[in-house]
């Protein structure tokens, strides 16, 4: 999930002259780049609680995500960051480690006796650990927030007697949350040819929004990127199906427009009560539940994805290499991670990464449908993560695109994809 952050400076007031990202103050500053995206609107919401606690001055500095990667690596190819605390897309969380350009954090966690056993195992590889498996990986992150993705449905529409018994009578069973990729595409079609709604309010843009939801239907179908031996899987029969079924739900079940949708495009689409259903980012109920910015309010439902696995996402906490700050950068996010401000980030409509907050019965009791984002979080599975995962991405969206916008061949598309990503895993290393 992906397109939205501010920076963030923080100040500690101490005797002496300290130089962080080019600039001198009395006290030290830390630099954040953050995504526009709601988790960031909570945590600007308690800097000013940080900033009383610790005497840190916080600055932020917003921008699209389309923008964040390149921002990024040029600080990292400075002698000094400008950025400090960094914000790590689990698309990154390979490439900044592997690179060096991220801090280890054990030698923190060890000094502050910070407790990481209460993170969701899955988040921890995803976007804390790097690499995920094997005997020589470290620490380089704290999970910040989770995207990973899910069904997303109209209750009201589901439960609606007309259409279910217009759907038993075309399909010879009643209609519920669906089990399978096949029957989800079946459903939103169905929906969009018997009401004034779409079936899918679906983000097709070129680049990450494609990948990201087609994903899901790839990883629904049992498909992958890569097999355990780094072999491109992207050209298999389960992914040339995920493509049809992709397609298909695009043309005949979501807007027209959908083809250029972005995920803004499609919330708008939903939160304005003219789509039955969207495979979308978790965090999203709490949006789409929220009266002041959705006209669905109270009817809508979370489901895992029909199929398989959904896509896991989210984002880390990391420290730069090359920061003057990262004292005062840990500080900060041992704060923001903190039991009690992770729970009320929570509360606030925050996407938990910490078992004790998705349990929380406080926080239950606001959101129980974070039991079901827990099991959800449980069955769903990242992108390959490593050096080159961002120049995957950008091959896969390409080709999807010319697919879905240009009507270029799924074969010969999908065999133009697996040639380069057998290279991408060559020139990492990975084989």
């Amino acid at each position: 999930m992906r397109e939205r952050f501010a920076v963030v400076a923080i100040t500690v007031l101490m005797p002496v002259i300290i130089f962080a990202g080019g600039r001198s103050d009395e006290t030290p500053t830390i630099r954040m780049l953050v995504e526009d995206v709601p988790e960031n609107t909570i945590i600007a919401e308690l800097i000013p609680e940080f900033e009383a606690a610790s005497g840190i001055k916080v600055e932020r500095e917003v921008v699209q995500y389309s923008d964040m990667h390149a921002k990024l690596i040029t600080q990292f190819l400075a002698n000094t960051s400008q950025y400090d605390v960094i914000q790590v897309d689990n698309y990154w969380a390979g490439e900044f480690p592997a690179a060096g350009w991220l801090e280890p954090l054990e030698p923190y966690i060890r000094e502050s006796g910070f407790d990481t056993s209460v993170y969701i195992p899955a988040m921890m590889d995803m976007v804390g650990y790097y690499p995920i498996n094997g005997m020589d990986r470290e620490l380089y992150m704290l999970p910040m927030y989770n995207y990973t993705m899910a069904l997303i449905y109209r209750t009201d529409i589901m439960q609606d007697p007309d259409l279910q018994n217009a759907y038993e009578a075309e399909f010879g069973e009643r209609m519920g949350v669906p089990d399978d990729v096949e029957e989800y595409v079946t459903m939103s079609i169905f929906i969009q040819e018997n009401t004034d709604l779409f079936g899918s309010a679906m983000q097709a843009a070129r680049g990450d929004p494609v990948v990201m939801e087609w994903s899901n239907y790839l990883f629904g179908l049992g498909g992958d990127f890569y097999d355990e031996n780094w072999k491109s899987t992207i050209n298999t029969p389960e992914a040339l199906k995920a493509v049809a079924l992709y397609k298909e739900n695009l043309e005949k079940g979501a807007p027209i427009g959908a083809k250029a949708y972005n995920l803004d495009d499609s919330l708008r689409v939903m939160s304005q009560g003219e789509a039955f259903s969207m495979i979308t980012y978790n965090w999203m109920m709490a949006q789409l539940n929220n009266p002041e910015r959705s006209r669905i309010a109270g009817n809508v439902a979370i489901a895992p994805m029909p199929g398989d696995n959904s896509l896991a996402g989210g984002w880390g906490w990391g420290i730069a290499r090359n920061s003057a700050g990262k004292d005062a950068a840990w500080r900060f996010i041992e704060w923001i991670e903190s039991p009690q401000i992770a729970k009320r980030r929570a509360l606030m409509g925050g996407a938990p990464t910490r078992t004790d907050v998705l349990r929380d019965p406080e926080v239950l009791q606001q959101y129980p449908y974070y039991s079901v984002v827990e099991e959800i979080l449980d069955n769903s599975k990242p992108v390959p993560e490593f050096e080159y995962s961002t120049q995957m991405i950008e091959v896969l969206g390409r080709e999807l695109s010319l697919i879905m916008a240009d009507d270029k061949d799924p074969k010969t598309a999908l065999d133009q994809a697996f040639k380069e990503l057998e290279t991408i895993a060559d020139d990492a290393g990975l084989r």
